[in-house]
């Protein structure tokens, strides 16, 4: 939605009052054209999608702590990534919804031939959706670094180059110089690229020595996220970078592919789960048991050493 807001003439005001009380007639002002400011906002269609999204992803996260709860806590760390996905794509939801997610930001949307601005356009933009994205993707890149078995290295490689893929895209979103934002997009284009080569092929050559079963799920799996985490540019590109759409649609289209890519690849990752034992890594130690005591040796309780 654009509201465009005309700013009144308040130096020719002044001049008149002038004029009336001293009788005498000012100077000549030169009054500069002032530019014109639009109001990029969100409608009712925009705002009731914030919030089935909301109701979807909570519903999700008590889902996925019900499946958590059918399975030995040894084989829950799946569950437990992923519900915390939902989760904090829920609160997410509920603070962009609720208003408390967005702030506006002004850009230079038109200059006269001589660099003049003419045209200042405001838009919203949900700084929540960045801070979800920051915590919720590296979590699901764990599921599928650890779904192939990557070692550590390639795992801190894939989650910070995840980050780095985020915030520069929340920089290129907050940048007031056009070219300046595609420059942070850049960054953001080639972070991703680096996580495509760590999940697409490291992770594919990791899985070489495992069963076609579990080949064939994370082939299928990781090409479906990797393919709606190309959309998630395309639309950065077209809404938040060329400013192509309007609000609504930038956020009906984020919030499809954020029920895809966490909701339903959620459900895809525990249901197969349940029924490929070998798709689950078992932990044990602390995970399982927490901090076991026996064997300690306390100076000081009961008996010493010199008691013996």
């Amino acid at each position: 939605m654009i509201i465009p807001k005309e700013i009144p003439e308040a130096a020719t005001q002044v001049a008149a009052f002038l004029a009336h009380k001293t009788g005498h007639t000012p100077l000549p002002t030169v009054i500069p054209d002032l530019p014109k400011v639009y109001y990029q906002t969100s409608s009712e269609v925009g705002h009731r999608t914030l919030w089935i999204v909301c109701v979807l992803m909570g519903l999700s996260s008590l889902a996925f702590y019900a499946m958590a709860m059918r399975v030995p806590v040894q084989k829950r760390l799946f569950h437990v990534i992923t519900a915390l996905v939902t989760t904090f794509a829920f609160l997410s939801y509920y603070a962009m919804a609720t208003g408390d997610g967005v702030i506006s930001h002004s850009y230079v949307s038109g200059r006269t031939k001589h660099g003049a601005v003419t045209e200042i356009v405001k838009r919203d933009i949900y700084w929540a959706r960045y801070v979800d994205w920051s915590i919720t993707t590296p979590l699901l890149l764990l599921d599928l670094c650890l779904l192939a078995g990557l070692n550590g290295a390639s795992i801190l490689v894939t989650v910070v180059s995840d980050v780095i893929m985020i915030l520069t895209g929340l920089f290129a979103a907050l940048s007031k110089d056009e070219g300046q934002g595609w420059g942070w997009y850049a960054f953001a284009c080639i972070a991703y690229l680096n996580i495509i080569y760590q999940v697409g092929y490291k992770g594919t050559h990791a899985l070489s020595a495992r069963d076609y079963k579990t080949r064939a799920f994370f082939g299928s799996i990781s090409l479906f996220t990797l393919l709606l985490w190309t959309a998630y540019p395309i639309v950065w590109g077209i809404a938040d970078g060329a400013h192509r759409v309007n609000v609504d649609i930038e956020i009906i289209a984020y919030a499809v592919l954020d029920v895809l890519a966490k909701g339903v690849f959620g459900f895809w990752l525990l249901l197969a789960h349940d029924s490929m034992a070998r798709t689950s890594p078992t932990i044990e130690g602390f995970w399982s048991h927490g901090i076991s005591h026996e064997g300690a040796l306390r100076v000081g309780e009961g008996r010493t050493l010199d008691d013996d």
